[in-house]
């Protein structure tokens, strides 16, 4: 074994960044491949675990966090680098005057505006532009990529001459425990007190064995215990349950001013950016009724009109839900204790049979329903 996969030597002659840079070291210089897959699982999971240790006890903020007041159905944030539009989208999309200017840096603090789109109130935060090596802090970057955390979904804004940018987006907030259009995995760990570490799948596992799941759970504490795995994941996805403190956020890759260039630039631009986009023009208006568009419809929201039972739908001003809600989280969007009086609902539209269904509070509606909940 390896010096530096001795917890024990590691603790008595490092201290934490020697101890990371050592494993870094390792693993850079261990190929990958099936015979050292164990061996890299144990040592990402090692790092990820000292990263951590490390982040608690240094302060690598560069200041306070920037204080934000959520409002509205949804909050969406502008990540980007410097001088790529971010200030100009935001005045596009919301009643919000956001500094803009042609050089770097000029929105040093957060501006929020509101887009109004469908019957939503969508909260749309204009963030300094970031630059590499902002997720250890560089450029107040910690202080930026932390809004994202509580976002609902990010528009990773790109200039249209440097859409390869777009990794270094994803890659910062990555280290910041963000992930992006990904679902957190199914994976559920229980501790006990004895009986040692019980794995139990309900999918075939491609990408771990079950040595190296439990080898990677107890590099975090946990020798007994029950691990329930309903995905296929990787050692990386499973590090990250363990972590425990990673968010999943919808996001949206905008390529803007591309009115500065053709099609077939265009074409090459989108291999490079590797995913869907959508192309605008802030400054000239171009296709921001189509990221508008986008916008919703990555929110996945559904639109429901409450009618009292003795009046007419209110179709100026829908409930605004993630689909997949229930007629108990429209109570509770009415009033968190409206639900506590509410025995069923009657139902008209698309999720219903007929007009006027009586259902109970779990049923889920569909947009554009009309609910009456009956108390």
């Amino acid at each position: 074994m390896c010096c530096c996969c001795n917890p024990l030597w590691l603790s008595v002659v490092l201290g934490l960044p020697e101890k990371i840079k050592q494993i870094e070291e390792e693993m850079s210089k261990t190929q990958i491949n099936k015979h050292t897959e164990h061996h890299i699982g144990l040592l990402k999971a090692k790092l990820a675990r000292l990263r951590a240790e490390l982040e608690s006890s240094t302060s690598k903020g560069g200041g306070p966090a920037f204080e934000i007041k959520k409002g509205g159905d949804a909050t969406i944030v502008l990540i980007g680098l410097p001088s790529v539009g971010k200030s100009t989208i935001l005045n596009r999309l919301t009643n919000a005057k956001s500094k803009v200017a042609a050089y770097a840096f000029t929105t040093l603090t957060v501006v929020p505006g509101i887009l109004r789109y469908n019957g939503a109130d969508m909260q749309i935060l204009d963030l300094p532009g970031i630059i590499s090596g902002a997720s250890s802090g560089r450029g107040r970057g910690r202080r930026v990529l932390s809004v994202a955390r509580n976002a609902d979904l990010v528009l990773l804004v790109l200039d249209v001459f440097q859409p390869g940018q777009v990794e270094l987006l994803k890659h910062e907030l990555h280290e910041m425990g963000i992930r992006i259009n990904q679902k957190p995995p199914d994976v559920v760990i229980t501790r006990s007190n004895k009986g040692g570490l019980a794995l139990t799948t309900s999918v075939k596992l491609t990408k771990l064995t079950p040595a190296t799941v439990k080898g990677i759970v107890q590099e975090y504490g946990v020798s007994n215990g029950g691990i329930l795995m309903r995905d296929d994941i990787t050692d990386d996805q499973l590090i990250d349950v363990l972590t425990g403190n990673r968010v999943y956020a919808r996001a949206l890759v905008v390529l803007n001013k591309v009115d500065l260039v053709n099609e077939q630039y265009l074409a090459a631009a989108k291999k490079q950016i590797g995913s869907d986009f959508v192309p605008i023009s802030a400054e000239k208006g171009l296709n921001m009724n189509l990221l508008t568009e986008r916008i919703w419809e990555t929110l996945d929201f559904i639109r429901i009109y409450l009618k009292r039972p003795d009046g007419e739908p209110d179709f100026e001003k829908p409930l605004i839900l993630p689909a997949g809600s229930t007629l108990r989280d429209v109570c509770k969007k009415i009033h968190p204790r409206f639900s506590q009086g509410a025995k069923y609902a009657l139902v008209s539209g698309p999720s219903v049979k007929y007009s006027g269904q009586r259902v109970g509070l779990d049923h889920m509606p569909v947009d554009k329903d009309i609910v009456t909940i009956m108390r």
